[in-house]
């Protein structure tokens, strides 16, 4: 199976204005765990995580005044979508971190998590053995 296949293609994008209330808000409600931000201002994207807003919270640091443009990721690591998801994996376990962005002929076309993965990876054994169908 390839990135593709496992990715989220509806990305949440966050300006690095935002608060990181406002991000955690919007992460939630989208239920995803990482946001792209993009900064017209800066070259390149870059990534707030759930771990950014814990660390930045668990550091006694005011979510409804601490912006997203201090607490992002800006050395992103990208997938391409043909990789694997074995490559994905290997990538995000050596790198320590549970997301990837995806990009394709230059822009972001999805992004990748651990979960997505492993989502992936159980759902042919589910298929097979006809579980985890019924009752949801």
């Amino acid at each position: 199976m390839q990135v593709r296949d496992g990715m989220s293609q509806v990305v949440l994008s966050v300006g690095p204005a935002h608060t990181l209330r406002q991000a955690a808000r919007m992460m939630s409600a989208q239920q995803v765990g990482a946001a792209v931000v993009v900064d017209h201002g800066q070259p390149g994207i870059g990534i707030l995580t759930e771990r950014d807003i814990l660390d930045a919270i668990g550091a006694d640091r005011d979510p409804d005044s601490e912006r997203v443009a201090d607490h992002r990721t800006t050395d992103v690591v990208f997938a391409a979508p043909e990789w694997t998801l074995e490559q994905a994996a290997e990538t995000m376990v050596s790198r320590g971190f549970r997301h990837l962005v995806v990009i394709e002929d230059g822009e972001v076309a999805g992004l990748l998590s651990m979960r997505d993965i492993v989502r992936c990876w159980c759902a042919p054994a589910r298929a097979r053995s006809g579980a985890g169908t019924a009752g949801r």
